[in-house]
């Protein structure tokens, strides 16, 4: 699988983790990296790739360190 880490670098940038009201205003889309609010282990990195939307409020997504999880919207932000 290859990572497109120019996405991760080049336009995420500008985002305010800490805002909720980005949420509403940027859509969430497969292939996009989030920033998780608690590791799912000590040893696993604090972003994560989504790969496909489960429900309106789950993904499924990589976790570099960790392997692929199930995260419910309210686990990460942009």
């Amino acid at each position: 699988m290859k990572l497109d880490l120019q996405q991760k670098l080049g336009t995420q940038s500008g985002y305010s983790w800490s805002s909720e009201s980005n949420r509403s205003q940027t859509e969430l889309v497969p292939n996009m990296w989030v920033q998780l609010l608690e590791l799912p282990s000590n040893w696993s990195f604090d972003e994560a790739l989504l790969l496909c939307q489960n429900s309106e409020n789950e993904w499924v997504a990589w976790i570099p360190n960790h392997g692929e999880a199930m995260l419910q919207t309210s686990q990460f932000c942009l």
